[in-house]
């Protein structure tokens, strides 16, 4: 008998998992993307894509139709939060590209997710598909739905994100760790802002103070700005992108603030708040012809900046290694991916964890310390923005068998 690819199921129609089912197909893998929702959300604010996720979009092919959208931003500005003073600045809009051989860019989440479900196609797409369980045979996996279908496949991958029901299925039931920490993000359009002199340059703004932090970049070719303020507060533990935040709440949260901050607060309506929740590292994401993928295998604490770029790099690494293989040789596939991918990802979980105490320390001898520290920073994140998941797979991952 001939051999056959394997045919993938993904629950999750998330950037991870939509970038997975566009990467099979385009290796010649049937694909179809499980959704619970009834229409995928475009909600999220801004996000930053590194030079390693870029090299994925480009991979993908969406990239080009990504850039009329996305923002090169000039630099990145690092500034003290009541004086306003820099502390150190970084170029990005040239010097990084020639370093690490790709844009690092500011752009809307809906926008990728956009790009990658028209460059995939609608009808790969199952939507209003509430996963509630996964169970393996010894030719399949089948997921079971609420409304009480099931869908048979080679591979089952949960892109379902850090409450994912194919992990809490297939590994038992675990608990996200709560950082006592919220962020509230909203985006604003530039002209309300006209007033801020120093919008006028695009620019990723990372201001540092005590207790809280507050970034602030363009998105959609310069006519918003997206910000995420991050606040302390263990009794606010409500993890959702469509909670709202109390504006005057967030207000007095950074009063005392520089001009800067408090003006780009004022100018926000109805900013989202969500608690910051992350996961401890996984010790196995994979189980027969059952896997993890993103926020389902490695939730992590967005202070890297890199959740959905390290999605991207799953679904590359993992499409590549799905078309190199069988139907019948699924799990060693599925091993093979995880053991290339899960020590990268736990070292972004864990520094994360860690750049969140970093970003608020209050005045004084450390937080002097962490300053003098973010003149090196660009040597120091090489080896996330420089990593090539399609290199690195090629030279050291081992071949299915």
């Amino acid at each position: 008998m001939t051999a056959r690819h394997p045919y993938v199921a993904v629950v999750g129609g998330g950037i991870g998992g939509l970038a997975l089912a566009l990467g099979l197909r385009r290796q010649g893998i049937e694909a179809v993307v499980h959704e619970q929702a009834p229409g995928l959300a475009h909600a999220g604010a801004g996000i930053a894509i590194g030079a390693n996720g870029h090299r994925v979009l480009r991979e993908l092919g969406v990239a080009e139709p990504l850039a009329a959208t996305a923002v090169r931003p000039l630099r990145a500005d690092f500034r003290h939060w009541r004086t306003g003073r820099s502390m150190v600045a970084h170029r990005l809009a040239d010097t990084y590209e020639q370093r690490f051989g790709a844009p690092f860019w500011t752009v809307e989440r809906a926008a990728v997710q956009q790009a990658l479900l028209t460059a995939l196609g609608p009808r790969h797409v199952r939507l209003g598909a509430r996963c509630t369980g996964v169970e393996q045979t010894a030719d399949a996996a089948v997921i079971r739905f609420a409304d009480g279908s099931t869908a048979e496949a080679d591979a089952v991958v949960g892109a379902d994100g850090i409450h994912s029901a194919v992990r809490h299925s297939v590994f038992g039931p675990d608990e996200a760790v709560f950082s006592g920490t919220s962020g509230y993000r909203a985006l604003v359009p530039m002209e309300r802002l006209r007033h801020i002199p120093e919008l006028a340059e695009l620019v990723l703004w990372l201001w540092f103070g005590p207790g809280r932090h507050f970034i602030a970049y363009p998105v959609a070719a310069g006519r918003l700005l997206n910000f995420l303020a991050v606040v302390p507060d263990r009794n606010w533990t409500v993890e959702s992108w469509s909670a709202q935040g109390d504006p005057a709440v967030l207000r007095a949260a950074f009063a005392g603030w520089h001009p800067f901050v408090t003006e780009i607060l004022d100018a926000a309506e109805h900013p989202g708040r969500w608690a910051l929740y992350d996961r401890e590292p996984q010790r196995t994401w994979s189980t027969g012809r059952v896997t993890l993928l993103g926020d389902a295998a490695h939730a992590m604490l967005p202070h890297h900046g890199q959740g959905a770029n390290q999605a991207l790099e799953d679904a590359v690494t993992l499409a590549r290694l799905l078309a190199r293989t069988d139907a019948g040789r699924t799990s060693s596939a599925l091993r093979a991916y995880e053991r290339l991918r899960r020590p990268r990802t736990r070292l972004l979980q864990a520094g994360s964890r860690k750049n969140a105490g970093c970003f608020q320390l209050p005045d004084g001898p450390e937080a002097d310390a962490r300053n003098a520290r973010l003149a090196t920073l660009p040597d120091d994140l090489a080896w996330i923005h420089g990593h090539d998941a399609l290199g690195a797979l090629h030279t050291t991952a081992p071949e299915p068998v």
